[in-house]
């Protein structure tokens, strides 16, 4: 088990056609003993529901291995999709990869 932030870094389109890359390195970080995953959407443009879906599947397994994730830099139209369905009170969402690190680490 890893105490050590791992960050994934998801670019352009979190859609149907790239949400399975992002969920399947998501669960290889958890399924390799990964206990802290931040998830940057800094250089993300648009996420779809299969998207959210991803999101919402990468912390339903961090949350049965006892671990913690965190999402941060959300563009104003990504923020406002997780706002819209509500992913946004289930997942820790927050501004910058600072304010995440914090939190992560039990800041």
């Amino acid at each position: 088990m890893s105490d050590e932030i791992q960050i994934l870094r998801p670019q352009g389109r979190l859609d149907s056609a790239s949400s399975p890359t992002l969920e399947r390195e998501a669960f290889e970080v958890i399924d390799g003993g990964g206990r802290r995953l931040l998830i940057d959407f800094h250089g993300l443009d648009y996420i779809s529901s299969a998207g959210l879906r991803a999101a919402l599947a990468v912390a339903k397994r961090m949350n049965a291995a006892g671990g913690r994730l965190a999402l941060c830099s959300l563009s104003p139209q990504v923020a406002e999709v997780f706002e819209i369905s509500g992913v946004n009170a289930i997942i820790d969402i927050h501004v910058s990869a600072e304010s995440a690190t914090a939190r992560l680490t039990g800041g």
